[in-house]
């Protein structure tokens, strides 16, 4: 099961245009719109360990640390590493655990045991232009989170119409494992946080 839904992206935005204009020694300029949705959704899943499981036929296995799985478009196909202990890094050391990994998946050279022991995984695939999927659970994984394009959205405020940058989000979940109510929630935890972005999370 699918739920879509979209996030005011003003936060994560102005952050992104900050950490581009910081100084080269505060060693923020690297990190992107996907980092930061990466950082939002281990800090979520820290508030709903139901999601950070596994569903093994019989019985669910929910973790402490959040190990991860990033989707990497690479020539070889699709190949989801894993970010370890996600849930102990700042935003600079995710930023660049998930470089890291992602060019070893490009570059063919990924060892294999860093494509194993997920426990929740991302796909981005807005760079593309797409506005929502249905990504694939990567089994025995319960949910993964589709991260869309950017696209501005008409807000009515009073009798104002505003036109703000929403953020795409579809998030596929097992509901042998999962409700719906339980999923819902995860995707309204996780759009507070990015539309309060550097506040909540960073500040």
């Amino acid at each position: 099961l699918t739920h879509h839904s979209s996030a005011d992206a003003r936060a994560v935005l102005d952050y992104r245009q900050k950490c581009k204009s910081a100084p080269e020694d505060a060693g923020v300029g690297g990190i992107s719109i996907n980092d930061a949705v990466l950082y939002a959704t281990v800090k979520t899943l820290a508030e709903f360990p139901e999601l950070n499981a596994h569903w093994q036929g019989d019985r669910i296995v929910q973790f402490d640390n959040v190990h991860l799985g990033l989707a990497v478009d690479t020539p070889r196909g699709l190949i989801v590493p894993v970010i370890r202990y996600a849930n102990l890094m700042d935003l600079k050391q995710l930023s660049a655990e998930a470089k890291r990994l992602a060019l070893t998946c490009i570059e063919g050279n990924v060892d294999p045991d860093a494509l194993i022991g997920g426990t929740f995984t991302v796909s981005t695939l807005g760079a593309l232009g797409i506005e929502s999927f249905t990504p694939v659970l990567n089994t025995p994984e319960v949910g993964i989170l589709g991260v869309c394009s950017i696209q501005v959205k008409p807000i009515i405020k009073g009798d104002e119409v505003e036109f703000v940058p929403h953020m795409g989000l579809s998030l596929t979940f097992d509901h042998c494992a999962v409700d719906g109510a339980p999923a819902a929630r995860f995707l309204a935890s996780l759009r507070e946080k990015l539309a309060a972005f550097e506040q909540t999370l960073v500040g």
